[in-house]
């Protein structure tokens, strides 16, 4: 006689007696943040076409702005480098992060996204990473305008440290921005308008502001305007790290406004894109 020994069957519970969620840790979310950056980064290893617009517009705009400008308002090219590189920068990098819109709107477009919802990740990486992605962009453009500056003969007086620390306010309030161009990415219907949509934001800001001339050449009504403009803020924030290596009032202003920003366009695009993912 022979005995038979089997496995006891595991039971196998029903799905209205399991505790589901739909929801993910923030430590999941973070990890799942860090993967769809570094997939951004590899978009762009792949395609370093998508650096164009940092490499070569940096560049251009200094030599173009330095060489017309220099001699007549600082009367030699040298003289003019304090007051134009801070300017470049701040124009450059901020409108690389028109990109972060346009980009998510292609994704969205081609059915990207919808392969993402498909995924066990959290909802919001696909945004966040990209987001985070693009300081790369931001820290590319910010390098090579220092050092364009650099090379054209610009010593700033404030030191590494202050570079260093002017290259960080730059990049962290780009991030900010960024926010109201990836809401633009997520509202809007086609790729194309999220940029022209974009550069009308930005075009009246970048050049109505401080960034290549003093605002005390300009008309009087014009005047108040650029003092308001937060790109001016910002450029005196970076003028006065690089040149004095004084972390001013303007930097403050300007780390406040970024901070705004993103209290009202992060909560707006993440709603809209929730909608949409």
């Amino acid at each position: 006689m022979t005995t038979t020994l089997t496995a006891p069957r595991e039971q196998i519970q029903a799905a209205t007696d399991r505790d589901l969620t739909n929801r993910t840790s923030l430590g999941q979310t973070v990890r799942n943040t860090f993967t769809m950056a570094y997939r951004g980064i590899l978009k762009i290893r792949r395609t370093p076409e998508q650096l164009v617009d940092v490499t070569l517009q940096p560049i251009l705009f200094t030599l173009m702005f330095t060489y017309i400008f220099g001699g007549a308002i600082a009367g030699d090219v040298v003289s003019y480098l304090p007051t134009i590189i801070p300017g470049i920068l701040v124009q450059t990098v901020i409108t690389t992060s028109v990109v972060t819109g346009v980009q998510l709107r292609e994704d969205m477009d081609k059915g990207v996204f919808d392969r993402f919802r498909s995924l066990p990740i959290a909802r919001i990486a696909p945004l966040s990473g990209a987001l985070l992605a693009d300081t790369v962009r931001y820290g590319i453009a910010t390098t090579l305008t220092f050092a364009m500056g650099y090379v054209m003969g610009y010593r700033p007086a404030g030191g590494l440290g202050s570079v260093v620390l002017a290259a960080l306010l730059v990049i962290v309030c780009s991030w900010a921005v960024s926010w109201i161009f990836a809401f633009f990415g997520v509202v809007a219907r086609t790729a194309s308008s999220v940029q022209g949509i974009s550069m009308i934001v930005l075009f009246p800001l970048t050049f109505l502001s401080n960034a290549f001339v003093q605002p005390e050449t300009m008309p009087g009504w014009l005047q108040g305007f650029v003092n308001v403009n937060p790109v001016s803020h910002l450029v005196t924030a970076v003028r006065e790290l690089t040149n004095n290596g004084v972390l001013g009032s303007d930097a403050v202003i300007s780390l406040v406004g970024a901070a705004v920003i993103v209290a009202v366009f992060a909560p707006l695009t993440v709603r809209a894109y929730m909608r949409k993912a």
